[in-house]
């Protein structure tokens, strides 16, 4: 029995030598994803288009595989709709790149085709032309980006309704505004959100005094959910990468914008300087 699982591995092995080298690249979209591979010279196989779903994804991956061992994977749009299919790629272990979008002008020069997209991306992977390692978008870096998107809606719609109370009690009746005239912007929300306006649909004093209620009411619940985000913020912070808010003038919000830049995997950094940063030597000469 041994003797036969070692004649299997062997043959496993061998077969797996003899597979040629692929690239695969991928041109993304909402709904689908179109995907070419290439020799490792560069030569056209084989292009097709697949669902940006989960059994469209393992269709896409029996696609890759049996044209031969994938040695790299160049994705378009690792951040938006590249993101599921670069996460499942490298959970089976494929090395994965961000491709960069063909520009416009030549777009405008070849016209836009999914098919040559696909290819212009592998062509770049082999290169190694407009290309950097993704953020992996799927550990504690990829919370911080989602709970601090809600946080910057939340703080441009907290903003906006503060500016709308201040002018509708520029223009307000004198008897609003003698009301809340003077008050500091905490101690005015919270008077409007107590107030009982009661009047007649028809009335501008009363229809005036309901809408700053309102207002008022959203800029508390706003303040609420920005509170409760940053408190979400700081657990996630604490517990990775607590001496970061320790750092001279590194707060919340300074210490979570930069893990978000520099995403899970760090190295990112190192590589994308020294691709467009020239070197010591070069800036000598």
């Amino acid at each position: 029995m041994q003797h036969t699982r070692t004649r299997k591995s062997r043959v496993v092995a061998i077969l797996a030598e003899e597979l040629p080298k692929v690239i695969v690249g991928v041109d993304t979209h909402a709904d689908t994803h179109h995907v070419a591979v290439v020799t490792e010279y560069g030569k056209p196989i084989a292009d097709q288009k697949f669902a940006a779903t989960a059994a469209g994804y393992s269709k896409l991956l029996g696609f890759i595989t049996g044209h031969g061992t994938v040695s790299a994977v160049g994705v378009e749009g690792t951040g938006s709709y590249g993101a599921e299919l670069s996460r499942v790629l490298a959970r089976k272990e494929l090395k994965v790149f961000e491709v960069n979008r063909p520009n416009r002008q030549q777009r405008r020069i070849r016209g836009k085709s999914d098919p040559l997209d696909a290819y212009q991306a592998a062509q770049s992977v082999l290169a190694e032309r407009g290309i950097s390692t993704p953020k992996s978008k799927d550990g504690p870096v990829e919370c911080l980006r989602v709970l601090r998107t809600a946080r910057a809606s939340a703080m441009k719609a907290r903003t906006i309704a503060i500016n709308q109370i201040r002018s509708l009690l520029v223009s307000a009746p004198e008897t609003i505004r003698s009301k809340y005239r003077g008050l500091a912007t905490t101690a005015m929300i919270t008077a409007l959100a107590r107030s009982r306006p009661s009047g007649h649909p028809a009335d501008t004093e009363y229809i005036t005094a309901l809408t700053l209620k309102t207002l008022a009411l959203r800029y508390q619940s706003l303040r609420s959910e920005i509170a409760a985000t940053d408190e979400l913020l700081q657990e996630i912070l604490d517990s990775y990468a607590p001496l970061l808010t320790e750092l001279t003038g590194v707060g919340v919000e300074v210490a979570t914008q930069l893990l978000v830049t520099v995403g899970d995997n760090p190295e990112r950094i190192n590589n994308e300087a020294q691709q467009d940063q020239p070197s010591q030597t070069q800036q000598r000469r």
